[in-house]
């Protein structure tokens, strides 16, 4: 039995089966995206999207989707889905659907009458290019099988509208065609493993609507161009492959491709394989020698803080160190370049963030715990020294070394943190100056670089870590025994906020056992959910727990109560090292309302936040890098905590 199927009853219930979303990407950047009944709810949504660079930075959908029709004695079957004006749908298709698998590959089964058709797809791993495998499981009599692509060629933040300005040509490629609507963009290669017939007729289907954008307040309404249909007869027990893609196959050996696609994925048949898959489809190559992680899809680019963050569960935590380590090796330059010249890299944003580079040394750690002191120390002692001695020198522009050892940092009109919404040019969470993670954060990497450099007290480090003992807790910990979550001289920020909770997860920390244990309390008491730890406590002013409505909504709400699952993964860390084995079956069963995420939302991930009030809805991306991978960590550290 498949560990994501769901039945008719599921799926030809549009409030069910439209809310749940289908997710596959390449290494390119590329992804195909839609709902589990092939109905697109975004304008992001698309059976093939990818990066355009000749045009701009971001993802275009090309083939938004593509409507199977069966004609059996002159009577037409349209198996497509679409959302038009006033609610309504068509030409529903979804009724003919009987089941839902996407164990190795998506696999839908249809029944029309006595035809049983089921249809196959996998997105090439390393190519721009969609497979769709369509096999006629039964029949009864002669059937044809008609196929109208629904092309958009245009940007995932755009709509298009029916105009004059398309160009209607195409040309005739083996077993199919190629067009391209505008200038710039590449040709869109349809092609199918047999000889198949295309009729020209060229249409304009107007005014589909794609209702996750009218909830997020963006124009949702667009015009679709369909330049004709293919039309190909099929037998019994016959297989066709068709094939989506910017440059053209070898239709012979469609059906040799496919295959070897498949054989390729992990299978989807548990949490930890549907978490495994998932960080996979993060991995991005735009180069040959390059290697990096997306921060999520389908709108996130490369981001430093997700990509440093996420690198050890998307690696390490499914035994992939090699990744790990090409991954680091595309970073490394980054670093040295912002630190050297200030440089901004060109595929690694937001590298600037004073927290950033502590968490590239956070990642280091974990690789020398999975590996070996000793490796990381030849592989990545010299960058650990040149991050430390770079924020010690007093070069970073945004953090600065004070006596006592803490950084503070300058936050106050410009957000510098991973709680980074901004309204009108203005960080929603204004934090500035002592910040708690920063410094917990710096505490543990001057505790890892004397680890790496053989343990002994360094000169220059073992002061700040002697300093920061006293330090750390005096300025953070108050008199309800939790921790500020910023302080700048008289100004304290009391507001009850995850944030601390890195202070204990984190391998070293300057608190004593039972101030780890009073945070752990009071982050259990008011911050946890069962998806993750909400950004700032109920009991707090300003507490918005619900990620609705349009931007300027979402944005104010985005840390202040929303639940991030990614600290959850920090939260059971710091839990597991208060309480020991004693916490295992605890963590195991937080662990349950995640996996119960497999089957919802976008299946097989997680999205990127969650509502801080029941029903805890997703929301946000679709698959986030952070969330991901943390919850890899804990299964891969409570497999260890059982082995033991």
């Amino acid at each position: 039995m498949s560990y994501l199927k769901f039945d008719k009853t599921v799926m030809i219930n549009l409030e069910e089966s439209l809310t749940r979303e289908v997710l596959r990407t390449n290494r390119l950047g590329a992804y195909h995206c839609t709902t589990v009944v092939d109905c697109n709810t975004r304008k992001y949504h698309g059976l093939l999207v990818m990066p355009v660079p000749a045009i701009d930075d971001d993802n275009h959908v090309l083939l938004s989707s593509f409507d199977e029709t069966v004609i059996q004695h002159g009577a037409e079957f349209n198996l497509g889905l679409h959302k038009y004006a006033g609610d309504n749908f068509s030409p529903k298709g979804h009724k003919y659907i009987r089941e839902y698998s996407s164990e190795t590959v998506p696999r839908t089964l249809y029944r029309v009458g006595g035809v049983i058709f089921s249809k196959e797809k996998v997105f090439s791993m390393y190519e721009n290019r969609i497979m769709i495998k369509y096999t006629l499981e039964d029949a009864h009599s002669a059937t044809t099988l008609r196929f109208r692509p629904f092309l958009a060629f245009r940007s995932v933040k755009n709509l298009t509208q029916a105009n004059g300005n398309v160009n209607q040509s195409y040309e005739e490629v083996t077993n199919g065609i190629k067009t391209c609507m505008y200038p710039g963009y590449p040709e869109l290669y349809m092609q199918f493993n047999k000889k198949v017939k295309f009729v020209y007729e060229p249409y304009w289907y107007n005014g589909i609507e794609y209702p996750k954008e009218q909830e997020r307040g963006y124009p949702y309404q667009e015009d679709l161009y369909v330049p004709g249909y293919f039309e190909v007869p099929i037998k019994k027990g016959e297989t066709i492959i068709f094939s989506a893609g910017d440059s053209a196959v070898a239709t012979t050996r469609l059906k040799a491709l496919y295959e070897h696609e498949v054989v390729a994925r992990t299978p989807r048949t548990s949490f930890f394989n549907c978490l495994k898959n998932s960080a996979q489809q993060f991995y991005f190559r735009p180069k040959e020698d390059d290697a990096y992680l997306l921060a999520g899809y389908p709108w996130f680019k490369v981001r430093a803080r997700d990509l440093f963050v996420a690198l050890p569960g998307s690696t390490l935590s499914i035994d992939d160190p090699v990744r790990f380590e090409k991954i680091m090796h595309t970073a490394m330059p980054a670093i040295r370049s912002y630190m050297e010249n200030g440089r901004f890299d060109a595929v690694i944003r937001e590298i600037e963030h004073p927290d950033v580079f502590l968490w590239a040394i956070w990642a280091i750690q974990q690789y020398a715990k999975h590996e070996s002191i000793e490796k990381a120390r030849e592989l990545y002692g010299d960058i650990v020294k040149e991050i430390i001695d770079y924020i010690r020198d007093q070069k970073h522009p945004d953090i600065k070394l004070m006596e006592n050892g803490l950084l503070f940092a300058n936050g106050k009109d410009k957000a510098i943190t991973w709680m980074n919404s901004t309204v009108n040019g203005k960080p929603v969470v204004s934090r500035s100056g002592y910040i708690v993670e920063i410094n917990a954060l710096w505490y543990n990497a001057l505790c890892f670089y004397t680890e790496l450099m053989g343990g002994v007290p360094v000169e220059g480090i073992d002061p700040i870590i002697k300093s920061m003992d006293k330090s750390f807790p005096e300025t953070f910990v108050n008199g309800y025994n939790y921790l500020f979550d910023s302080v700048n001289g008289s100004t304290v920020d009391w507001s009850v906020r995850p944030n601390m909770i890195f202070a204990v997860a984190l391998p070293y920390s300057p608190l004593t056992r039972m101030q780890k244990r009073a945070v752990v309390d009071i982050v259990t008491k008011e911050l946890l959910t069962p998806k993750g730890l909400r950004s700032l406590s109920p009991k707090s002013e300003g507490y918005r727990p619900y990620y609705v409505g349009p931007q300027y909504e979402r944005d104010l709400a985005y840390h202040q109560g929303t639940a991030w699952p990614w600290l959850l993964g920090a939260y059971l860390e710091a839990y597991l090292r208060v309480f020991g084995k004693s916490g295992v079956a605890f963590a195991e069963r937080m662990l349950i309302s995640l996996e119960e995420e497999m089957s919802l939302h976008c299946i097989g991930t997680i999205p990127e936040l969650f509502d801080g009030n029941p029903p805890f809805t997703g929301r946000g991306a679709v698959s986030f890098a952070m969330n991901v991978a943390a919850i890899l960590r804990v299964v891969d550290l409570l497999k260890k905590y059982n082995a033991e």
